[in-house]
């Protein structure tokens, strides 16, 4: 971790949540009692375009206000930007990246650039489909980036994801069920790689 507490960088495309993830796991930190900054990368915003936005979680005051370039977490929502972006530059080797994808961290290295740090994989649209009938992995990824970096405990990290939806979603039970369901499929998926 850095002196400017954890620092997170997320590659997504427009319209898949990268940003929104972002944003909630800025809210979440927050209401933990944590310094956060959120914030999304502004470029072209238009759907499928790739976007970059970022994290900064700490128990200090954060001073610092610019992009991050030397991430301790890099998510990857989309795989495909891993062909077309170099998602590990500045990547800590102690840190780790997590990437939206069916395959295996071993299969996903070689597109890494040489990276030798920690490489988790989790198909958030499997996941997404099962808990929520639709494709939407930002709430898969969200858990997944608080499951490796272990920002805040599990537990508070769910009563707090609960009550956002539930003020979010306040009309929709079925959506809070279903957000709540990925998360915790996204722990399960994810809980023998972080023993290991």
């Amino acid at each position: 971790m850095s002196k400017n507490g954890l620092e997170i960088r997320w590659h997504g495309r427009g319209g898949q949540g990268a940003k929104t993830a972002a944003l909630l796991l800025a809210d979440v930190a927050f209401k933990t009692g944590a310094y956060v900054q959120g914030f999304p990368e502004y470029g072209p915003e238009r759907m499928g375009a790739p976007i970059t936005a970022f994290n900064r979680i700490s128990n200090e005051e954060i001073r610092v206000h610019s992009n991050i370039y030397t991430p301790d977490l890099v998510v990857v929502v989309d795989e495909t930007l891993l062909v077309s972006v170099d998602v590990t530059a500045g990547l800590k080797e102690e840190g780790a990246i997590i990437v939206n994808t069916p395959k295996s961290a071993d299969e996903i290295r070689p597109f890494l650039n040489g990276y030798k740090g920690r490489v988790y994989t989790l198909d958030a649209r499997v996941i997404s489909e099962e808990a929520l009938g639709k494709y939407f992995p930002n709430s898969p990824m969200l858990a997944a980036a608080v499951a490796v970096s272990k920002v805040m405990d599990w537990d508070q990290f769910i009563k707090e994801m609960r009550a956002s939806y539930e003020h979010k979603f306040a009309k929709k039970p079925e959506v809070i069920d279903g957000n709540m369901k990925a998360l915790t499929m996204t722990y399960e998926a994810l809980a023998a790689d972080l023993c290991s």
